[in-house]
């Protein structure tokens, strides 16, 4: 005989639809996309960097100092004391060990300040520290 009341019960259940699953491959493209993007810090300011013919691209990740016309320094979008800039590198080399230093000096700073730059960079560890410039435009 059939049990016509657990097939009418059958019947009239909606199907469960279960997202644990779904919520689960988001938080795995979550991570993925996160590990896998590599952050740009920026200087914070805008500069008129110098011309050079030997320039030349670099597609390493960069820790970025800028130094402005009236010769402040900046990283990571914050100005920075001159004396600071040793114990700044040093933190961001030991979050990115691999990571050049870039100097974007404008073309109106003094000489002295980015030699001094340079110098508080290459005390703080890094390895590889160098000038941002432009590539002469072509006419």
């Amino acid at each position: 005989m059939l049990n016509i009341t657990a097939a009418r019960k059958a019947a009239r259940s909606t199907p469960m639809l279960d997202i644990a699953p779904l919520i689960d491959m988001v938080f795995i493209l979550l991570i993925f996309f996160l590990v896998n993007t590599s952050y740009v810090k920026e200087t914070g300011i805008d500069v008129n960097r110098p011309t050079a013919s030997s320039a030349s691209a670099k597609n390493q990740t960069a820790i970025l100092i800028a130094i402005d016309h009236e010769n402040r320094v900046f990283m990571e979008r914050r100005e920075i004391d001159l004396r600071a800039v040793r114990a700044n590198v040093a933190r961001a080399l030991a979050e990115a060990p691999e990571s050049q230093v870039v100097v974007v000096a404008d073309r109106a700073s003094s000489t002295g300040i980015a030699i001094r730059v340079m110098d508080s960079c290459r005390m703080a560890g890094a390895d590889n520290v160098s000038l941002a410039a432009n590539l002469p435009q072509e006419s």
